[in-house]
């Protein structure tokens, strides 16, 4: 009985040995695996360590239009960094460049060109900046999905339904043809960079517009007023439009309507516009945020078009992404 047991242990023994020694050669090779990486990359040990190093806040507020964009980038950039905190605002362009330039924010979404007026503000308030281009948006003039007479519209009739003082109650006030119900209208407020691109483009002044429109800074405000009014109309970013489709109806502009292809060639005109962010140059001072620009304009750039806008190309991403040195 105790040879028995002396020799049931030796191959224990023996056996335990070899899983020990098979186990430890596995290891070595996974090591030696995970330290060979591509030119330039970090061992994936490391970007992990890296990753969970981050933290801190990245502000931003600005544009309703540009904000499903930066949403989703700060989505993905926070699943991979949770103690990092991206809150993202939309009070408007306008409402965006103000928070911007009291010191309120690190990043501002802007649907236009920063004006001369706001660019001395920030001047003035010692704050310096880079104008980062993140996409191209057509805007997309609207309907309720049960219109069943209008399908496309001029530039012209446009400027007639939006001019300051216009005297277009009725579809008919647009085209015989068309039904003598009141157009219900709706569109961004005044710290909209939309409407002032609106404006400026359909009739000819930035700001010149009708009164006795609904107006509202958030977009899904005016998603729910025309989706609610089967003889509304309604302007705003192509992503809102995409998103809700099953309850409105895009109108062609001038023949051309608002898709991928025509805003990335630019014959939906004069509605194509591109879309910028706005960084500060001293928030750029701190790792989150410079690692945050770089997912934005690197791996982050899918998501432009996962979210409705047109993509720049790749060489134009690293354009924009040379400007933060």
């Amino acid at each position: 009985m105790k040879a028995h047991q002396s020799t049931f242990t030796l191959k224990t023994l023996i056996s335990l040995i070899m899983i020990i020694a098979l186990t430890m050669t596995l290891l070595a090779g996974c090591s030696a695996g995970a330290s060979t990486t591509s030119e330039g990359a970090a061992p994936a040990e490391t970007k992990v360590a890296l990753a969970a190093g981050l933290s801190g806040q990245i502000i931003i507020d600005g544009s309703s239009t540009v904000f499903p964009i930066s949403e989703a980038v700060s989505e993905e950039f926070t699943n991979s960094n949770p103690d990092v905190q991206v809150p993202v605002g939309y009070s408007g362009t306008g409402g965006g460049f103000k928070k911007f330039i009291a010191g309120e924010t690190d990043i501002s979404n802007a649907s236009r060109p920063i004006k001369d007026t706001e660019a001395q503000a920030l001047k003035d308030a010692g704050i310096e900046y880079t104008e980062i281009k993140v996409a191209y948006d057509g805007l997309t003039v609207v309907v309720n999905a049960a219109n069943d007479f209008a399908t496309d519209i001029t530039v012209d009739e446009l400027a007639k339904i939006w001019a300051p003082h216009s005297a277009v109650m009725l579809w008919s006030d647009v085209r015989a043809e068309w039904p003598a119900e009141k157009i219900g209208l709706y569109g961004p407020g005044s710290d909209s960079g939309t409407f002032e691109y609106f404006t400026e483009e359909i009739t000819g002044e930035a700001g010149a517009i009708r009164t006795d429109y609904t107006p509202s800074e958030d977009d899904n405000v005016l998603v729910q007023g025309v989706a609610g009014d089967k003889y509304a109309m309604g302007f705003f970013g192509y992503a809102y439009y995409l998103e809700n489709a099953d309850k409105l109806k895009a109108l062609s502009i001038n023949g051309i309507s608002p898709e991928i292809a025509t805003i990335k060639d630019g014959t939906y005109s004069p509605l194509s516009r591109p879309l910028f962010i706005y960084v500060k140059n001293s928030s750029l001072e701190r790792e989150e945020v410079v690692a945050f620009m770089d997912y934005f304009l690197t791996e982050g750039t899918v998501l432009v078009e996962e979210v409705g806008y047109v993509g720049l190309t790749d060489a134009e991403y690293a354009t924009e992404l040379a400007k933060l040195g």
